[in-house]
């Protein structure tokens, strides 16, 4: 279920209790989901709680960014939980910090 993306959306889990901030995105619809399901508006109330999806069952963790491959969103994860997030089916992996610049 694609939802309208833009800096500063936050959504919770609907299968746990991850919570995000989207820091960067592009301007577009996307299909961002925890655990394998489609993620929630932060103030939505949340249905009992599904199961995660087989292979969307690895922790979120508190104050990390997680991005896709070809950097399209970056997200900070405002809450931890114990399932993965996702860009549809692609896992997003946990951002290294950036590099600062040489202060020759």
């Amino acid at each position: 279920m694609p939802v309208k993306v833009k800096s500063g959306l936050r959504l919770r889990s609907a299968v746990c209790e991850t919570q995000i901030v989207v820091i960067r995105a592009q301007d577009s619809e996307m299909d961002l989901r925890c655990g394998g399901r489609p993620m929630l508006p932060l103030d939505a109330a949340r249905p009992e709680p599904p199961a995660p999806e087989p292979g969307y069952d690895t922790p979120t963790l508190m104050g990390k960014r997680y991005g896709d491959g070809a950097e399209s969103i970056e997200v900070l994860c405002t809450s931890g939980g114990t399932s993965a997030l996702s860009l549809g089916a692609e896992l997003l992996a946990v951002k290294g910090p950036r590099p600062l610049p040489a202060s020759d």
